[in-house]
């Protein structure tokens, strides 16, 4: 009996309808795998508001200081070494995660570094002495420092050695503790803080955006209350001091930005 081989038509009909159905299949998976890495950031954020909060719970209702003696004005040692996210020997370091006040509220050193780990975070490799803060950032201008009111949107620092009591804040389900972070300076680099929309001393001028909406267009917000959100972008601008756009890699603010109104006390 003679035996019936593929013709040359019939094997590219094959080729095709594979073709066809990988085309079909790698969006179904690259967008699962991105719904995976947003729920996986989600809750990387949660676990560190939750460690956070018993941070407050051991020291008066304070939370964890964002950058003790960031402000100082004069450059001495032990200016500038500790971080929400690590601490370091020298201003030319990296810092260190094992020695992050928060890092005793993260169960163990392992889950420490896996929660500061956003999987959808791709810095610069090797940029940036932040490293230690995974692509997350804190809100250190109300959260991590404490501020007394001067006029009606204007705030002044009175102590970076701790952050704010819990207590300080009338809305903790609108005030933002933690989000997806970074900075686009001449390379996409880490930072730790997300930075508001117009700076606490000098109202009507606004910082580099520090918020990242990398998840498909939103960004994994953490609420002091504890809840999570996706937030999607509001606005974007350069204060021109670096020269990437922030815009082109995602960074911007979400929700209202004439005031400070998710960030602050109030």
């Amino acid at each position: 009996m003679r035996l019936r081989g593929f013709t040359l038509i019939e094997l590219l009909v094959v080729i095709a309808v594979i073709a066809l159905l990988i085309g079909l299949l790698v969006p179904a998976v690259g967008g699962a795998r991105r719904r995976a890495h947003a729920a996986v950031c989600g809750s990387n954020c949660r676990q560190l508001q939750l460690a956070n909060e018993l941070y407050a719970n051991d020291f008066a209702g304070r939370y964890v200081a964002g950058a003790i003696d960031i402000q100082s004005v004069t450059v001495s040692e032990g200016v500038n070494l500790h971080r929400w996210h690590g601490s370091r020997d020298a201003t030319n370091e990296a810092f260190d995660p094992e020695r992050a006040p928060i890092t005793a509220y993260l169960d163990t050193s392992a889950s420490s570094r896996r929660v500061r780990a956003c999987p959808a975070f791709a810095p610069a490799e090797g940029v940036g002495f932040e490293r230690s803060a995974g692509g997350y950032g804190y809100n250190n201008a109300f959260v991590g420092t404490v501020r007394g009111r001067v006029s009606a949107n204007t705030w002044r620092v009175r102590s970076t050695a701790t952050g704010s009591r819990n207590s300080d804040f009338q809305d903790g389900a609108g005030t933002a503790a933690f989000a997806d972070s970074a900075l686009a300076t001449d390379q996409l680099i880490e930072y730790s803080f997300i930075e508001p929309p117009q700076w606490p001393e000098f109202f009507g001028y606004r910082p580099d955006p520090s918020i990242q909406f990398r998840h498909a267009g939103r960004a994994s917000v953490v609420w002091l209350d504890g809840h999570v959100s996706g937030e999607e972008m509001s606005h974007t601008e350069s204060s021109g001091v670096y020269p990437l756009d922030p815009g082109a890699f995602g960074l911007g603010w979400f929700g209202e930005v004439e005031d400070n109104r998710q960030f602050d006390y109030e």
